[in-house]
């Protein structure tokens, strides 16, 4: 048997003692004798197999979404007066610590994260001591990234973004690397730097272990080209972009970028609504390199929460770019501020078959092909290697652009920066990245990463007139470590 009875039991029934969790005690207080006398469940203490194991790293990712709280901090979102109240929403939005502690919630991600890592170091564990670890490659490989990417989430989340300068003093977050067995362990946050070492340690030996073949399918695990497209998303955010340019260049076979993008402008511009859900974050898409089901509100809310995206911020984002022509993606609207780009939606999980009480899901895409473009465009803006960067731009706008026409919107160095009014050529190409990103991946979260990185301002003004500015020294950039990790000793963020 690979582990003790009771760090069996502790690994299934309190999923993590290293989550730092203030529930930690009501289980250990009130229920802990009675969870300990059940029998463990098999599916988590049998990892006899390889496919055993492979099935336990299902689990082994992010199942909360960061995509409301994020959202709500960007520029993307405004104040409509009206609408649904939703704590992660408002209280971000409004540049305030997030005191929910459910759904969409820093507390439910923060504690989704380390219930990831646990899962990736059991699996680990039973790799490395199995009687015939070869047979158990595949799988350590995919523990091992799906332990990194959970830390590079919580490090970029929580702690200060990375930046050379800085990243050997500002504080990090955990890194855990063993299967938890003491009760209220302490722990430290370290150094960004550290954090991020031991990210980059995790991704380098896991990578060449990852084979697609150990998967039925591949797009819920951690196969090559997620994989690559994670050590792309690394390397920069670490500033490192001979790197980034590396990865991006093996993360599909004969470097396709093309034909594994979504495919805006031909196959969805036919698709309705409903058709358009369906596809956007499913297995079946190409694009979608690695998926995640996610506990989250946000499909039942999106374009109807009080601060969201309205006609004026769609039209901010959406109304004009360098091309001339027009973005196809579809705007719809279920009320007279309420609007949203079909992509992400809820599925509902019962609790039983025959009840009415259960969660709300969404699957997240959490690497897209188009992101490994845009880090391969920005990488090469950086290397002032702008021909490839115009190559990489003009691809992504013969997807995106309505009918489109190469005569007519074909991107140009002269043309960027006459549409931007900016003389320098770097600061141009960057600025068009961003706003294609921006554009890209509208209420997916994802425009939080970029202003943090680039280090730029955030105003936010409400209904009742009140401007709020997040300049880029401002503490409430970083989002709070829940108030119940101090309890093993974590230090809370400045404020």
């Amino acid at each position: 048997m690979i582990l003790s009875y009771i760090t069996q039991t502790t690994i299934r029934i309190f999923k993590i003692l290293l989550i730092l969790s203030a529930g930690i005690f009501v289980l250990l207080t009130g229920g802990c004798r009675k969870y300990l006398e059940q029998p463990p469940d098999s599916s988590w203490t049998d990892l006899s197999s390889p496919a055993k194991v492979g099935k336990l790293l299902g689990t082994a990712y992010p199942q909360s979404s960061y995509v409301v709280m994020c959202e709500s901090m960007t520029d993307n979102v405004t104040d409509k007066g009206a609408g649904v109240i939703d704590r992660p929403n408002e209280e971000a939005f409004l540049f305030k610590d997030i005191t929910a502690i459910t759904q969409d919630s820093p507390e439910a991600y923060w504690e989704a994260c380390y219930t990831a890592i646990a899962t990736a170091n059991l699996a680990l564990q039973a790799c490395n001591q199995a009687p015939d670890p070869k047979n158990y490659r595949a799988q350590k490989g995919e523990a091992l990234l799906a332990r990194a990417y959970a830390h590079f989430m919580l490090v970029n989340i929580f702690a200060q973004i990375y930046d050379p300068a800085t990243a050997a003093t500002n504080p990090g977050i955990p890194y855990v690397t063993v299967p938890e067995t003491v009760v209220m362990k302490q722990y430290e946050r370290k150094t960004v730097a550290y954090v991020y070492d031991m990210i980059e340690k995790d991704l380098l030996e896991g990578l060449p272990m990852i084979s697609n073949d150990a998967y039925s399918v591949p797009r819920y695990h951690f196969n090559r080209s997620a994989a690559y497209a994670f050590a792309t998303r690394f390397y920069l955010f670490k500033k490192d972009y001979s790197k980034v340019l590396t990865y991006a260049s093996h993360t599909f076979s004969n470097n396709d970028v093309a034909s594994n993008m979504r495919q805006w402008n031909t196959v969805y511009a036919s698709l309705s609504p409903a058709r358009v859900f369906e596809l956007y974050a499913s297995a079946k898409e190409n694009a979608n390199l690695l998926l995640v089901e996610t506990s989250s509100r946000f499909g039942r809310y999106v374009g109807r929460y009080r601060y969201d995206m309205d006609y004026i911020t769609h039209a901010q984002i959406f109304m004009y770019n360098v091309t001339g022509g027009a973005w196809c993606y579809p705007l719809y609207y279920t009320g007279s501020q309420d609007y949203l780009v079909p992509k992400l939606t809820e599925y509902f999980v019962k609790s039983s078959g025959n009840g009415t009480i259960g969660q709300p899901y969404v699957m997240l895409p959490l690497f897209t092909t188009e992101e490994v473009l845009f880090n391969r465009a920005e990488a090469n803006a950086w290397q002032r290697n702008v021909s490839e960067v115009l190559e990489d731009l003009n691809l992504f706008a013969a997807k995106r652009i309505r009918n489109y026409d190469p005569s007519q919107h074909t991107i140009t160095l002269g043309r960027i920066k006459a549409f931007y009014g900016i003389s320098d050529t770097r600061s141009a190409l960057i600025r068009t990245i961003l706003d294609f990103k921006r554009a890209e991946y509208v209420q997916e979260g994802m425009r939080w990463f970029d202003l943090l990185r680039y280090k730029l301002p955030v105003e936010h003004q409400t209904k009742e007139g009140q401007v709020l500015t997040l300049n880029a020294d401002d503490y409430h950039r970083v989002f709070q470590i829940p108030q119940s990790a101090t309890t093993a000793g974590i230090a809370l963020n400045p404020r």
